[in-house]
């Protein structure tokens, strides 16, 4: 079952400390690529979590945002450095005295000083394991969602390729009657112009135009491409860069199918098959 590069995941986990939680989002990408927004105190971590969504995911671009929210018991307070606010105000009546201008000190001017407030910080390195618990579970539930999303492209792409091989059943059948037609519009033609034509010369020219319009060595490969994008749904790992060069195999035969037509029929088919094949790309830019 083939995976699609495009989901998203959430996952909450409630600890002492406070509330983690991940949100991760993916999309199409040639390769992986993780970026993270993560708080204060967390961003050390990100070599570890990178290592955790690589040994999940193989490629698409990744957006994984952690939120922190403490507890009431661990929410960051502050504490005053009551030594340096009292020489702050010492040093500020010192000053007054100098300039023989008093002025009253407001509280709010002495806590501005730097290193008056000390901020109590939360250490978070007891949070790490949790967070990467969390995201290894929010990753088993992002997987999950890029797997039901390949397998409605996988659905998509099986309908589109029955169509393919139904279309070059159709050209494969077609082809004798489209060889008979055009020996007899030459005989036709040959009959009102009233011209002798020799029989072995005749034959000689329609096999070489049957040579150029041989279409059955096209056909045989766009059957082929078929079996082997069926194969790739079954493949283990990512598969997308697999299945994007087959769709330009089979844009190839197509396109030279249509180079090779000779009747109205054939290169409605041609059309068709190019229209499959861009269906199909465009579903295979998000397969992982």
């Amino acid at each position: 079952m083939i995976n699609s590069m495009t989901g998203f995941a959430s996952g909450e986990l409630t600890t002492s400390a406070g509330e983690l939680q991940w949100e991760l989002r993916t999309v199409n990408h040639r390769y992986l690529e993780a970026q993270f927004k993560l708080p204060e105190g967390f961003r050390k971590q990100e070599p570890v979590l990178k290592e955790l969504i690589s040994s999940k995911l193989q490629r698409g671009k990744l957006d994984a945002n952690l939120q922190f929210r403490p507890s009431a018991e661990t929410t960051t307070h502050l504490e005053i450095n009551s030594a340096l606010a009292k020489e702050v105000i010492a040093r500020a009546h010192d000053i007054e005295n100098l300039l023989h201008i008093p002025e009253p000190l407001a509280a709010m001017d002495v806590l501005r000083w730097p290193g008056v407030i000390a901020e109590n910080k939360l250490d978070t390195s007891t949070l790490y394991n949790p967070a990467a618990q969390l995201l290894t579970e929010t990753l088993g539930s992002l997987t999950a969602a890029r797997g039901r999303e390949g397998a409605r492209i996988q659905k998509l792409l099986e309908e589109r390729l029955t169509q393919v091989s139904l279309l070059v059943a159709n050209v494969r059948e077609h082809m004798p009657v489209v060889l008979n037609n055009i020996r007899n519009k030459i005989l036709e033609r040959a009959e009102k112009l009233s011209a002798k034509l020799d029989n072995d010369r005749l034959e000689q020219e329609l096999v070489m135009l049957a040579q150029k319009m041989d279409v059955a060595e096209e056909l045989d490969r766009l059957d082929a491409h078929v079996e082997e994008t069926r194969a790739a749904f079954n493949m283990e790992g990512a598969v997308g860069r697999r299945l994007d060069f087959l769709m330009q195999e089979f844009n190839r035969e197509a396109n030279t199918l249509g180079s090779k037509s000779a009747d109205p029929e054939t290169t409605k088919a041609a059309v068709d098959l190019k229209v499959l094949i861009e269906q199909m790309r465009e579903q295979v830019q998000n397969v992982e």
